[in-house]
């Protein structure tokens, strides 16, 4: 039996998901996404997974790059997610044009206002359907967790607190 693909998005929408950016690229080959497909694989070797359109920018830079880096958001970057998300019409590396922004070692993108900032090396890649897999290796963590989670569900953004 195949649901309807409406179905499934309304399914979706009700699994609250952890905002994030995914970005990867230097100078004017930056190029990212706001996601919430994005998890844990494991600790050993520290490893997550996320899934990209595989017709956006940042699906082919992410391959060709063969590196990401996962942003994720607090509450205050409600306007960032909407705005590489698309709202607005910019595009490229134009998106970076809002948040505070550094780098990794290896040149990555870095939300110096990010909960959590994790740098990856591609590990694995395939494609399902409209998406491409990506499992990255951790290879850099940055850490700011006292301040509140920004999640998405049915449709809108969600603040969780801070302890």
């Amino acid at each position: 039996m195949t649901i309807s693909r409406d179905d499934f998005r309304r399914a979706m929408g009700l699994f609250p998901g952890a905002v994030t950016l995914i970005t990867t690229g230097t100078g004017d080959g930056r190029r990212g996404l706001t996601a919430t497909a994005v998890c844990s694989v494991t600790d050993s070797p520290p490893s997550l997974l996320v899934c990209l359109n595989r017709a956006t920018e940042t699906c082919a830079a992410v391959a060709q790059a063969g590196a990401f880096s996962v942003q994720l958001l607090d509450d205050a970057d409600r306007a960032l997610a909407l705005h590489f998300a698309g709202s607005g019409g910019v595009r490229g590396a134009g998106k970076f044009s809002q948040g505070d922004w550094g780098s990794f070692a290896n040149g990555l993108p870095r939300l110096d206002s990010a909960l959590a900032a994790i740098c990856c090396e591609v590990a694995e890649m395939s494609d399902t359907g409209s998406h491409r897999i990506f499992i990255g290796r951790i290879t850099d963590v940055r850490l700011a967790p006292d301040r509140g989670a920004l999640v998405y569900a049915r449709s809108r953004f969600h603040a969780i607190a801070a302890e």
